[in-house]
């Protein structure tokens, strides 16, 4: 079989352990991906990756898509019909006239921008979470940071490296809307908004305008630049793949999600459940009052979202399945690590259904939605607990799911959100029906999962950029989605148990009790 490379697109997105490359076909089916792992790390009190860190893995990453349709297909990638760049949201790369970093990239793992975040929520009235680019300038100015004068640009990830491929300096408005509020009426940032930021930061001797400091704020489907000749080299230094190819807007990884599990029409909703955990509503209206849990973005194409983000989910799990693969391989047992999860996490499921005393909270970093600015992974448990493997593994899948939760209640509870559906994907759905059934019964929801939900973010991107080229004259996203990609699709959905949600309630009560045993670790455990 031979490809038409020119009906095929590219997405390639960069997660926070993982960057993915995906191909598709002309019926948007995945068949060939690449991949590199990475880790960002902590240097100097500041979560990062280095500009070499990007650079080899996304050209590692290639090089393995690349490898793998040779071998599949017997052809080189010397040009595709479309290309797309999504990344995790938020944090602040900034960058002087020169296009030189000014300081080590800081993601949106980072909580030190509390008081930045406070003030801006204040002073717009509008939630502005820690994570988000603009509380990292505002931040920045609040500590009289050395590179502020030498400011010409900051953005995201995914705009920083569509810049590297086509020179444009432009944003999808999903990944804008976690760097500056976005008026959805017109789908740009909030003028109201950058009239008052403005105003805070002359005040601390800024005299700026920030808009012209940012991307340009672009729709699904709007014309995003092409691969230049450098881009080109960048992303393929071998020289094989050719400019030319059309890029759509670069996007965040809350946006593929969205897109990937075909969530991008009002009232439905998904939830994104990896080293972070994210739910994603879309809006009919308006939420009636400001909370702090709750952020406002939107969907790729500019429809309100509301959205639920929590820091942590499943790195402390991966942990200890991860001492349990150890403990096997010391005894000589041989198990693959797919079995070895599946093992563990179907055994969590006969345990008591509010985890019988015990207490877990997978706390790698701060988690704003619990108040806390550091973590410190954490287990504990009553002295008459029913301390079972199966108690012990499905107190981790609670926890993993404790700080959303705390913001879904309030927007299910307190706002009325309207929700037709919840789909979910990402690495805690991968064991089949386990994290479903959890997060069925923790969110009190029917929870649907696709047979594509493992494709995740880089399949998302790599529809928005089919998307950009392939759409019909008038063609939204929802219809594009529904007609042509998932019209024939296949999933299973899990409604929720009214006892075992119960015991969820139960195990939160406790947790929510605990918290502060958790914020004493975070204080005092250096």
């Amino acid at each position: 079989m031979t490809l038409d490379l020119t009906k095929c697109s590219i997405g390639i997105e960069f997660g926070s352990t993982r960057i993915k490359a995906v191909l598709i076909d002309e019926k948007h089916l995945p068949i060939a991906q690449g991949s590199h792992d990475w880790e960002n790390r902590l240097v100097d009190g500041i979560w990062t990756y280095t500009l070499d860190d990007i650079r080899q893995g996304l050209q590692h990453c290639y090089a393995e898509l690349t490898a793998d349709v040779q071998k599949q297909f017997g052809q080189k990638l010397t040009t595709v019909g479309s290309l797309g760049i999504s990344a995790m949201m938020h944090g602040y790369l900034a960058f002087d006239s020169a296009d030189n970093l000014l300081l080590p990239f800081r993601t949106w793992r980072n909580t030190i921008t509390r008081s930045a975040s406070e003030k801006l929520t204040e002073a717009f009235q509008f939630n502005i979470p820690e994570r988000w680019s603009i509380s990292h300038l505002y931040q920045c100015m609040l500590s009289h940071e050395e590179h502020l004068p030498k400011l010409a640009f900051f953005t995201t990830l995914s705009g920083y490296i569509h810049y590297l491929l086509t020179g444009r300096k432009v944003l999808g408005v999903g990944d804008a809307a976690g760097m500056f509020p976005i008026d959805s009426t017109v789908k740009d940032f909030d003028a109201g908004m950058i009239a008052k930021f403005n105003a805070v930061a002359k005040a601390e001797g800024y005299d700026i305008d920030v808009k012209k400091l940012m991307p340009q704020v672009l729709c699904a489907g709007d014309e995003a630049g092409t691969l230049t000749a450098e881009g080109a080299k960048f992303l393929d230094p071998t020289g094989t793949l050719q400019p030319g190819v059309p890029l759509c807007p670069p996007e965040g990884d809350a946006g593929t999600g969205m897109v990937a599990t075909n969530s991008v029409a009002v009232r439905t909703g998904n939830v994104s459940a990896g080293t972070s955990i994210f739910a994603m509503i879309v809006l009919e209206q308006a939420l009636k009052k400001l909370h702090r849990e709750l952020d406002m973005v939107t969907t790729p194409d500019g429809l309100p979202v509301a959205m639920v983000h929590a820091n942590n989910c499943t790195s402390d799990l991966n942990a200890w399945v991860g001492l349990f693969a150890e403990f096997a391989e010391k005894i000589g047992a041989k198990i693959s690590t797919n079995d070895l999860f599946s093992v563990l996490y179907n055994n969590a499921l006969t345990g008591d259904n509010d985890c019988g005393g015990l207490m877990s909270y997978g706390y790698y970093s701060g988690e704003f939605i619990t108040g806390l600015e550091e973590g410190r992974p954490l287990f504990m448990r009553q002295p008459d607990a029913h301390f079972t493997l199966a108690n012990f593994m499905r107190s981790h899948l609670y926890s993993a799911l404790g700080a959303l939760k705390i913001g879904m209640d309030i927007l299910i509870n307190e706002e009325k959100v309207g929700l037709d559906k919840l789909l979910g994907h990402g690495g805690l759905f991968k064991t089949k029906g386990v994290g479903q059934k959890i997060m069925a019964d923790a969110m009190n929801a029917p929870v649907s999962v696709m047979e594509t939900a493992g494709e995740g973010g880089a399949w998302g991107i790599a529809l928005l950029a089919a998307y950009e080229v392939f759409k019909e004259p008038g063609e939204t996203l929802p219809q594009y989605l529904n007609n042509k990609v998932f019209k024939d699709s296949k999933g299973s959905t899990i409604a929720p148990n009214a006892d075992d949600a119960a015991g969820f309630n139960r195990f939160m009560a406790g947790y929510k009790a605990g918290l502060s045993a958790e914020k004493a670790a975070a204080a005092d455990f250096k």
